[in-house]
This record gives structure tokens, C-alpha cells and sequence, in this order.
């Protein structure tokens, strides 16, 4: 019996998948890696019997990166990594450890298939799947094939049959397109980033951005923004005059006409037209016309139109949409919601898919109508080849989805029946009056069948006075005639809908990578979102954009990109060589780079109107250990000390306070030591500005505080306060944190574990001596004799806080509260997590023994 593995893209994809495949009839295992699950049942594949174990990656396996030093940001020069610097692939996330999780899982399979969405980026997951588990398959016997692709677009049961009944094979043209563009963003987009990063934030304090980021991309999004904040800021509003007459129809009504000539700029030419119209006592009706009118249904939902609704109409912005969008197409609610087409296919079920919301309250009357009447075929869109438009594969109620989920699917399925349903009709009646010479018209418009607009009432023609019937010749009594004087208005702000539409218009971005663009610039703090959801620049990032223009108007307009995304396409449809593509496209933006690096002193101008220098920010904190005048530290971010005098900045660890310490100075360069703490549940540790960018040690590393330090003597070292292994993570050591008291703690200084111990102790040390059993260092304990704990009130204490009996239960285990997750010290947990007094740190029965400092120490660096 053959042995076929499955891979999906996602774990709850492949667990409905083999559910519909297996009719429920399956086993489901953990895999090695705790996030994969494995499903295995018995059934055929390709008229033979087979044992199936379906499983699934997490999005990419693999990620591309600089090797080893092309990643230093003080080694390299940016211009290097156009060419020179060798890039490979490495795991995505290697503590999920993927290709290892492939590899256990494919061993001894004949075949497989795999599952992986359809999509460009679908595809290069197809072959980093192949990648990692073909080594370990079994040959195929001769020229049997062994590789087949399933091509679906929704987890219903129809779709992910006929997708097994008609595999394919993985496209690899689409899969380097792939490949071309995270190469190119990759490259493009560090030699621009560390170049314009270190040169102006060595310059100014003020910019309060950690990274003064380039994208291929992202620019020309920054730039859409930009374009319109300048256009608002040089409107110049101009007077304009508008003649306002009403007529009375009948004795207590009165209908407001609108002057053909719509507006005129000169005051006086606006006064001569009220005195001439102002003569006539009557209007007189000159024609009346009626005109039946169609509104149309829309077009089928495509990803960037969904995206635009959901930014203007229910107020989530594009990233928010898309991740709810995928979790509905998960769950099996919709189809893949990543697709550029508009058009249905001639075999779509239609049918079928309203069927499936004939009993929701919101529209059952609607659907119920169609369906007995007959449904109108949706409009010709586009078709690009990829998805069906996004559909509603199943019915669902707000108890179900909840929140936003169910917003964004209410709107998906009324705009999936308003394409099935009939255009909205109207009758427009438009009546001329003369008063006098001047023409003016009043236009009216009754419904009279408002077909898709009673799903979509929004888009429903406004209820408007009845106009009275008259015909050509009748006369009405003139009630006023008045001149109003008003102003031309600017622009607003863009708002994301129009940003997507100008992103879609120019070719920036795919479907998919649109709103990943639109969060960048967010969180690089180059706009801000204003109510309305409209993009306001910052200064930064309309200097970013004034700088481009002026040293080179192609990097933030949008035709080199667009003409970048054609070639990318073209590499897709196998019209196009990759590797030709590639050298073309980076030798453009080498000569580039070189030209902007020449010509920096142009943005520099516009930074120095808007930013304050580095010796003008921030306020002095710490003695420098070469002049021995004070540093400033510079809080905006990246926060960062300055010593004026010596023209350096040393960067500090981030997302945390930063104090003097004691004004203690290092051993080793005489700097004043400074204190790092995120929080009262946090860690803390001190630091000395010089070494934490210029390690002394060769087993240190850039980034280390003094509880990383190696100096034997110094007393904030780790030699000196260090206690024992972490209970957790491999590598860390657990040091004393001697600024804590009276709540004293050991934290891990690798992974965020802390220790609380002996709260309310007057002092505790660590000793010179080691625990006999676990070689941990013994600790000095001295409580004040009215709070002492210690059996028979006595107040001093020495022993190893893991084996000491009297230690047990004075000693408690949390995780640290880090304020960001991205601290280098793990990964932060929102709430310290007790194990409960009277239990071992490590909360196991048997508690891995810590070595001794040194052997820690050992373990650590070598």
C-alpha cells in the first residue's frame, strides 16, 4: 500500500481538509514541532489503495536572508549588498522547527500532494515543502510521477473533491517570480535602509522613528500620500457666486432650481445676472423630459474592492480586513479571499451558494424571491486567471463569527446576492425654466424597481420631492432669487480606499501585499491614521518624499516599481528569464544608490528645517568615560545616548526606562553605568553605554548588559552575580538583580524568566561558595529581626536557593512583563504566570540541576 503525504498551508486547513476527505473517518496526532497536526485515514489514490497523512506548514518554511556578517550594519558597506553580499535560505521560524517536522513526516512516503493555497506565493511554499521532504521520500520506480498539486478555491466539500479528482503539477515559473521579488525588496531595500537609518539618525534627535525605512514599494505608497498633503497645502481657495432661484409651484411648496451656468468667479459679471433675472416676475417651463435609468448591479467582490469597502464603509484598516478575510476562508465561510478576478466562471454554482442563505434573517425574503424568480447572471468583469470572486461558501449568524468577522461577512454575502440580483430602475424627470435669459433646471428622480439596492441599501437612490407635473409653456410664480457667495475647498487627506485604488491604478503591490504596504508606512510613524481612516504624512515622511524628488523623482513615483511588478509578471508566465530579470533590475537600482549616497547632502537640507541635531535633543544623563562630560539621552525612539563632545551616540536596549545607576562607573572605561528596567513586573539590569556597543570580551557580543558580562572582578558582572542555569531556556544564567530590593528577584539573562525571592530582605549577596548537590552559588540572606521568616526568628541565612529546605518556600517562579515582544531578552508574556510558593522554580518533579557560574558560563559561550 503506497503511503501519500498531504501538505496545506495552514493547521486548521489541514485538519477540514482531511476531514471532507476522509468523510471524518481519520486519526490525529501532535507532530514533533507541537503547532503542525498530523491526519491520517485509508482510502484510494489513483485507483489504488493508500494511507494518507495530511499535515501542513505555518505560511513559509523558508525566508530569505544576507549570510552571516553581510547582516552587521557596521561592517558592510550598503553598496555591497546589491552584488556582492551572497543571500541563502533559512528557516522562517526556527523554533518550529519546519524542515525537520517535513522531514520526520515525509520519510518512507511514495507520493504527495500538496495542498498549499493557489497563489503565486502558494506556489513557492509548494517547492520549500519539496525541498525539505524529497530527500527523504522514497524513489519513484522509473518515470512514475510522485509531485502532484491540488488546485481549489473554497474548503467545501464539492471544491476540495474535484480538487482531488484532478491533480495538478506546482508551477515553477510562478514560484521564482516569487523568489525574484523577495531577493530584490530584500536587497533594494537594506542597502537603502542602513544607509539613509545611520546617516541621519547619527545626525538628529527628534525623528522618532527606530528605522528610516526604503521599500520598492512602500515609498511610492508614502509618496501617493505626500502628493495629496502638498496639494492641500498649496489650494489656494478661490470666490466664486452662485444665482439661487425658487419657484412656487403651488401656494405653500416650493421647488429650488440649479443654474445652468453653475458658477461664475467675478462679482460683478454674478450681480448683472440677479439684476436681470430679478426683473422677471415668473419662470417658464421651456421642456420636460423623462428618462428611465439603470443603475447597475456590482461587478463580483476582488480582494482590492473588499479592501476598500471595509476601510471606508465598516472603519477596519486593510491588514485588520485581510487576516479576518483569511480566518472566514479557514473556517470554510468564504472562498480564498486573495484574487483579482470579478468574473464568475460559466460552471460556478450560483444557485447552490444562495441556497446556502435562505434562511438568514437579514435576507431570506430576498434570496427566496430570487431563487423563485429566476437569478440574473452577475456582469462580464474581469477574469485574471487566479480565484473566483470572493463568495459566502456557507451560511452563518453574528452569534457564530462575532464582531468584525461578522461585518465583513454580512458585507461579502449582500454584495454576492446584489451581483445576482437585478438593476435598480428609475425614471429622472428634468424640467427647464427660463427666468428671463438665464436657464435653470430641476431634476427628479422616482424609483421603480429597486432591485440590487434592496440588498445593498446604501447604494439606493435618495428620496427626493416629488417635482410637480407641468408641461412646456406653463408659468410659475418666481418665489426668490438670491446670489450666494462661496469658496473652492481643497482635497482631504487620502483615505486608504483611495490609496488602494491609486496603488491598484499604478501596479504597486499585489492583491495580497497591498495592505502589508499601507501598515508599513503606519508603523514606521511616516503617516498617521486620522478619523475617516484618512493617511495624514508626518514631518518625516514628508521630507522622506521632498528628499526623493529631489535627488531622484523615480524612487517614489510609481512607474519603476510598476514597470518591475510587469517583469516579476512575466517571469510568472514563463516569458521572462529570472536570473536576467534580476541582474537588470538591481544594476538600475546600484547606479541608483551610488547617485543618492552622492547627492544625500540635498535630503539633508530639508532634515535640518525639520529636525533638531543630536546635541540640541534630549537631556544629560550619564558622564562619558573618554571627556567625562555628560551624554544626553535621547528618548525618541531609537532612544540612544550622545556625547557632543566626542561626537558619539551609543544605542540602548529599547522598550524600557533607562536611569543612572548609583553613578558607578565601568572598570574597564570609566562610563557611568546606566539602569534598564521594563517595568516593576520586568527585568532590570545596568549597563555601561561603551561596552554595550563595543564588547570588551570576545565572548561577548554587540547588545549584552553587565548581566552578560565576563570581567571577573567587576561587581555587576555576571562572574559576580550570577546564581545558576536558567530552569527554562538552555544558554541563560539566572543573576541577581541587586537594584531590587526590597522585592528581590533573579532574572534569566536570555529568556524571560524571574525569580522572586526573599521579599523584604534587608540585603542578599551571592556568595563565593557552591551547593554541594547542584553547584549552584550559595546566597547570603540578612532580614531585619520584626519581618524575618527564618526559622527561630533568627534574621541572617546562607544557602543554595534550589536544595535549601529553608529557602523553599521564600522563592517563586513568574515569566517577565516585557512591554514589547520584540525584546531581545524572549518573548513577552502579559501576565506573570506564579508557580506557587513552597514549589521549585521549574515547577517539574525533577527540576533540571543547575550547573555551577562557570560551567553555565561554558555552556553559554562556547
Amino acid at each position: 500500500m503506497k503511503t501519500v503525504l498531504m501538505v496545506a498551508e495552514k493547521p486548521s486547513l489541514a485538519q477540514s481538509i482531511a476531514k471532507i476527505l476522509s468523510r471524518g473517518n481519520m486519526s490525529s496526532r501532535k507532530g514533533l514541532n507541537g503547532a503542525c497536526s498530523v491526519h491520517e485515514y485509508t482510502g484510494s489514490f489513483i485507483g489504488q489503495s493508500a494511507h494518507f497523512k495530511m499535515t501542513s506548514v505555518c505560511g513559509h518554511v523558508m525566508t530569505l536572508d544576507f549570510i552571516g556578517k553581510y547582516n552587521s550594519w557596521d561592517k558592510v558597506d550598503p553598496a555591497e549588498l546589491f552584488s556582492k553580499a551572497p543571500t541563502e535560505k533559512k528557516e522562517a521560524n526556527p523554533k518550529l522547527t519546519m524542515v525537520k517536522f517535513l522531514q520526520v513526516e515525509g520519510r518512507g512516503c511514495d507520493c504527495i500532494v500538496l495542498w498549499l493555497d493557489c497563489d503565486k506565493e502558494g506556489e513557492n511554499i509548494c517547492f520549500e515543502v519539496l525541498d525539505a521532504v524529497l530527500p527523504v521520500m522514497n524513489k519513484p520506480r522509473g518515470t512514475e510521477r510522485t509531485i502532484y498539486r491540488a488546485k481549489f478555491s473554497s474548503i467545501t466539500d464539492t471544491d476540495i473533491c474535484n480538487a482531488m479528482n484532478h491533480l495538478g503539477e506546482p508551477n515553477r515559473n510562478e514560484a521564482l517570480s516569487v523568489d525574484a521579488r523577495q531577493e530584490l525588496d530584500l536587497r533594494i531595500g537594506c542597502a537603502f535602509t542602513r544607509f539613509q537609518t545611520k546617516y541621519f539618525q547619527g545626525k538628529y534627535g527628534n525623528l522618532d522613528s527606530s528605522l528610516i525605512s526604503f521599500g520598492p514599494c512602500q515609498t511610492p505608497t508614502l509618496g501617493f500620500c505626500v502628493e495629496r498633503h502638498d496639494k492641500i497645502q498649496s489650494f489656494k481657495p478661490e470666490t466664486y457666486w452662485v444665482l439661487q432661484a425658487k419657484v412656487n409651484p403651488e401656494k405653500e411648496s416650493s421647488l429650488t432650481l440649479d443654474w445652468d451656468r453653475v458658477r461664475v468667479f467675478d462679482r460683478e459679471i454674478a450681480q448683472m445676472f440677479l439684476n436681470i433675472t430679478k426683473l422677471a416676475r415668473e419662470a417658464k417651463v421651456e421642456s420636460v423630459s423623462k428618462k428611465e435609468k439603470v443603475k447597475q448591479r456590482p461587478l463580483a467582490l476582488n480582494t482590492v474592492e473588499m479592501l476598500r469597502v471595509a476601510s471606508s464603509a465598516l472603519g477596519m484598516g486593510p491588514q485588520h480586513a485581510m487576516q479576518i478575510a483569511e480566518r472566514l476562508y479557514t473556517q470554510g465561510y468564504i472562498s480564498y479571499p486573495r484574487t483579482e478576478t470579478t468574473h464568475y466562471p460559466e460552471n460556478f454554482d450560483l444557485k447552490g451558494c444562495l441556497r446556502q442563505q435562505a434562511n438568514n434573517p437579514y435576507w431570506a425574503e430576498t434570496v427566496k424571491a430570487l431563487l423563485s424568480e429566476g437569478i440574473n447572471r452577475p456582469r462580464k468583469g474581469h477574469d485574471a486567471g487566479d480565484h473566483p470572486p470572493i463568495t459566502p461558501m456557507r451560511a452563518a449568524t453574528e452569534a457564530e463569527l462575532g464582531g468584525d468577522g461578522w461585518r465583513l461577512y454580512e458585507y461579502i454575502t449582500r454584495h454576492f446576492i446584489a451581483t445576482v440580483s437585478a438593476d435598480c430602475k428609475y425614471l429622472q424627470t428634468t424640467i427647464s425654466f427660463s427666468i428671463g435669459p438665464e436657464r435653470f433646471t430641476c431634476i427628479g428622480k422616482v424609483v421603480t424597481s429597486p432591485g440590487f439596492t434592496e440588498i445593498m441599501p446604501w447604494h439606493s437612490i435618495p428620496l427626493e420631492e416629488s417635482l410637480p407635473h407641468c408641461e412646456k409653456g406653463d408659468l410659475f410664480p418666481v418665489g426668490e432669487i438670491k446670489l450666494l457667495e462661496k469658496q473652492t475647498s481643497p482635497p482631504d487627506y487620502l483615505t486608504e480606499a483611495e490609496l488602494i485604488t491609486l496603488m491598484e491604478k499604478h501596479g504597486i503591490g499585489t492583491d495580497a501585499s497591498i495592505p502589508v504596504h499601507i501598515n508599513n508606512i503606519c508603523q514606521r510613524n511616516y503617516v498617521t491614521v486620522e478619523s475617516g481612516r484618512r493617511l495624514k504624512p508626518t514631518n518625516l515622511g514628508i521630507v522622506l518624499v521632498h528628499g526623493y524628488y529631489k535627488i531622484d523623482a523615480e524612487l517614489v513615483l510609481p512607474t519603476i516599481r510598476s514597470a518591475v511588478e510587469k517583469q516579476l509578471n512575466l517571469i510568472a508566465l514563463g516569458k521572462a528569464n529570472y536570473h536576467q530579470v534580476l541582474e537588470h533590475t538591481l544594476d538600475i537600482f546600484k547606479r541608483k544608490f551610488h547617485y543618492f549616497v552622492d547627492s544625500i547632502a540635498g535630503m539633508d537640507e530639508l532634515m535640518e528645517v525639520s529636525f533638531s541635531p543630536l546635541a540640541a535633543t534630549g537631556k544629560p544623563l550619564s558622564r562619558c568615560g573618554k571627556c567625562h562630560r555628560f551624554m544626553k539621552y535621547i528618548q525618541a525612539k531609537p532612544s540612544r545616548l550622545h556625547c557632543s563632545h566626542c561626537d558619539d551616540t551609543y544605542s540602548l536596549p529599547q522598550n524600557g526606562t533607562i536611569k543612572l545607576y548609583k553613578e558607578l562607573r565601568c572598570p574597564l572605561d570609566d562610563f557611568e553605568l546606566v539602569l534598564w528596567s521594563s517595568g516593576s513586573r520586568g527585568k532590570s539590569y545596568p549597563l555601561c553605554p561603551y561596552c554595550y556597543n563595543h564588547p570588551p570580551f570576545r565572548d561577548m557580543k554587540k547588545g549584552m548588559g553587565c548581566n552578560e558580562c565576563t570581567h571577573p572582578t567587576c561587581q555587576h558582572s555576571l562572574s559576580m552575580l550570577g546564581i545558576g542555569q536558567c530552569v527554562e531556556c538552555e544558554n541563560g544564567v539566572l543573576v541577581l538583580d541587586s537594584t531590587s530590593g526590597p522585592k528581590w528577584k533573579m532574572a534569566c539573562n536570555k529568556c524571560n524568566v524571574i525569580v522572586h525571592f526573599f521579599e523584604n530582605a534587608h540585603k542578599v549577596r551571592v556568595s563565593p561558595e557552591t551547593c554541594d548537590l547542584c553547584d549552584a552559588a550559595l546566597v547570603d540572606v540578612d532580614f531585619n529581626k520584626a519581618k524575618s521568616p527564618l526559622p527561630g526568628d533568627e534574621t541572617q541565612h546562607s544557602g543554595c536557593i534550589f536544595c535549601d529546605p529553608v529557602f523553599q518556600d521564600l522563592v517563586e517562579l513568574k515569566h517577565a512583563a516585557m512591554r514589547h515582544p520584540m525584546h531581545r531578552g524572549g518573548q513577552g508574556k502579559r501576565q506573570g504566570r506564579g508557580r506557587g510558593k513552597g514549589r521549585r522554580p521549574g515547577g517539574r518533579l525533577n527540576p533540571k540541576k543547575p550547573k555551577d557560574k562557570m560551567a553555565a558560563l561554558a555552556a553559554y559561550f562556547v
